[in-house]
């Protein structure tokens, strides 16, 4: 081989695996590379230690089921897997139905969009993101909407990540973020014209706590709409199978329990709102959800071989490899839990807090 072909052969490899590594993967080109993976407000020396203290919550379950754990369980979970979200899905942290001829980017903006039509906001007023992550959809409604938005996340590498993402999007004057716990909002009552949670409250320990402080924080009058994961009346808890799925979501997705679906309007009355509409947004003539899941397969194992490379050379914390091999287990959970049609992660509820509002019931 000459001087020239060996040259050529060499840059060609080089441009290839810069591809491989710097360009392949982000599923949104403003996001994450995956040469900036990191764990979040944990420093690198310690994500692996992180990794394991997250899976010791489980060998205690006790500890899950308390609000005052729950918090510190929910923000490791958040800062081991946020930049991998971020690199391998997107600025949107939750699920949406397929639409026939929408990428899935449409689709995820058009299933946020909902959310905010359906409590009927108008320009200018203030409504909540309970439980924003990294703050997708909070800017695709502020866009939609023009309303104020200020959302909540219990981590704070989350919201230093919201403010950096609205600061590119030029929606810094629609978009506040603010790091705090969502069983103990720091909002004054009656203070929001509306609020929403996509895919959030399911790590709350006790439903009705959150479902209660935003109550709380709303203005009377005001509407609140959740999509919230679910085990669905398919769900049967005989069967060994489906408490495999059922468990291998919650493990893999910080959850302390999932619900079912009938204690959901249950949990909104109880706290005092009027249920206004509920539907299961996954159920059939809904195209699946879980398709995204299943057609990337082949990009988790090519990311999986980029996580090794970078975690090998040091670039990536050690750690993360194992952090996004219990991704990929937990998506197969939720493909399984999709096709079985036991679990849904879109069960959506629209409540109403009444104009003349008394307190929540005591528990």
């Amino acid at each position: 081989m000459d001087s020239i072909t060996l040259f050529i052969t060499g840059a060609l490899a080089a441009v290839g695996i810069y591809w491989f590594l710097c360009v392949l993967g982000p599923a949104e080109r403003k996001g994450k590379r995956a040469v900036d993976l990191t764990g979040g407000s944990i420093s690198a020396e310690k994500v692996q230690d992180n990794y394991k203290q997250y899976w010791s919550f489980f060998r205690r379950p006790k500890e899950i089921e308390t609000a005052e754990k729950v918090p510190d369980f929910v923000d490791t979970f958040y800062n081991l897997v946020t930049d991998i979200y971020e690199w391998g899905w997107g600025q949107s942290f939750h699920f949406s139905p397929s639409i026939t001829g929408k990428s899935h980017k449409d689709a995820t903006r058009l299933h946020e969009e909902m959310a905010v039509d359906l409590i009927q906001i108008k320009p200018g007023q203030k409504i909540l993101d309970v439980g924003c992550g990294v703050g997708g959809p909070m800017r695709a409604i502020a866009s939609h909407s023009l309303a104020n938005v200020v959302g909540i996340t219990i981590n704070e590498y989350q919201v230093n990540r919201a403010r950096l993402h609205n600061k590119k999007a030029g929606l810094e004057a629609l978009c506040e973020v603010v790091c705090g716990n969502f069983l103990q909002m720091p909002f004054d009552d009656n203070s929001f014209d509306g609020a929403y949670s996509i895919e959030a409250t399911c790590h709350a320990p006790k439903l009705e706590e959150v479902y209660a402080e935003i109550y709380r924080v709303l203005k009377p009058g005001s509407m609140y709409v959740s999509y919230e994961w679910v085990t669905t009346e398919k769900f049967k808890p005989e069967d060994d199978e489906h408490v495999e799925v059922v468990q291998g979501i919650e493990r893999g997705d910080a959850l302390p329990g999932l619900r079912a679906y009938v204690d959901i309007s249950e949990t909104a009355r109880k706290v005092g709102f009027e249920v206004v509409k509920e539907k299961d947004l996954a159920a059939p003539p809904a195209q699946p959800w879980w398709t995204r899941l299943k057609m990337g397969r082949l990009a988790y194992w090519r990311n999986h071989i980029v996580v090794q490379i970078l975690s090998a050379v040091g670039v990536a914390p050690k750690g993360t490899v194992d952090v996004h091999e219990m991704l990929f287990k937990t998506a197969d959970y939720l493909t399984k839990g999709g096709e079985t049609g036991i679990f849904s992660p879109m069960h959506m509820i629209l409540c109403r807090k009444p104009e003349s509002s008394s307190p929540p019931e005591s528990s």
